[in-house]
């Protein structure tokens, strides 16, 4: 095959694919930034899935500072012909909560879903209907979070996409105070192997990301961030590098000189391992670094 064509298909084929929705604008780069650390925290995830297609989910979190501990249990069940989803979901602050959807069925692209929160100890109550609409050149989502006590909030956002190109509009509107309430906008680029995002949030605060896959093995973000109400301008640099196919590590640090390391190992099928600890590179002598460990069991 003649040196290019791979490179050439896999563009050819990203481009034929919906562009992200909003929130998943500039995901790669938060990936290498967010994933595979827990500074502070001792996880456990177990996850299973049994012949009938029903996924059962627990969890557990404590927090070094606090010695709070969280946890939670989730279940997902499928009826594929219908394009269906259920998810119910109990945590240890006794919140009850449910999500249910339907997918490409009403239309091509289309789902439709609605999540519903309960909390029996204090009697609160939330509710969220969601629609998203994915086209090969377009995706949208609106969202109605509704309350018996105030009018409606309404979140809508857009994204357009064009041989890479990626425009998007993100806002919120408070129908009882007739306000808007968040007024965002995104412009990136993506190819097969690096991302470029942007965003204004407000006509404050200026983000701009950079993801780069090196070669396979290897991953690699830039993000700076400005306020120009406090003209605070943060940068922070990242990479993953993959030992093998059951061995990583990361690093990271920003302009606060906060230095974030990570190890992962698959320790067996269905077993991983995860050690990170957060330097304070300011700070270093007067100790406050912290430590995370988290252990993931699928099976």
């Amino acid at each position: 095959m003649r040196k290019g064509v791979p490179y050439a298909l896999s563009f050819i084929r990203l481009h034929n694919m919906a562009p992200p929705t909003y929130g998943d604008l500039g995901r790669s780069a938060r990936d290498v930034f967010g994933q595979g650390y827990h500074f502070g925290l001792c996880k456990l995830d177990v996850k299973t899935k049994t012949s009938s297609d029903v996924e059962f989910s627990c969890g557990g979190v404590s927090n070094h500072d606090t010695g709070k501990v969280f946890g939670s249990l989730e279940t997902k069940y499928k009826i594929k012909e219908y394009g269906l989803s259920f998810s119910e979901k109990w945590n240890t602050d006794n919140t009850l909560a449910t999500d249910v959807s339907i997918c490409d069925k009403l239309l091509k692209g289309l789902t439709l879903g609605y999540s519903c929160t309960f909390s029996p100890q204090t009697g609160s109550k939330t509710g969220k209907l969601k629609t998203t609409y994915k086209h090969e050149n377009v995706s949208t989502t609106t969202d109605f979070d509704l309350s018996l006590s105030a009018g409606p909030l309404i979140h809508a956002t857009a994204v357009m996409g064009y041989q890479g190109w990626l425009a998007g509009y993100q806002g919120s509107f408070d129908t009882q105070r007739n306000k808007l309430t968040k007024n965002n906008f995104a412009l990136g680029f993506t190819a097969s192997d690096f991302a470029l995002h942007t965003a204004v949030e407000n006509g404050r605060e200026f983000n701009s990301s950079i993801y780069h896959k090196v070669k396979p093995d290897l991953e690699g973000a830039i993000n700076l961030a400005w306020n120009s109400g406090n003209n605070v301008t943060q940068f922070g640099i990242a990479a993953k590098y993959n030992l093998d196919d059951k061995a990583s590590i990361r690093a990271k640090v920003n302009s606060h000189l906060q230095v974030g390391l990570g190890y992962q190992q698959e320790l067996r099928d269905g077993v991983t391992l995860t050690l990170s600890t957060s330097i304070d590179g300011k700070n270093f002598n007067t100790g406050g670094h912290k430590y995370g460990i988290a252990l993931d069991l699928q099976a």
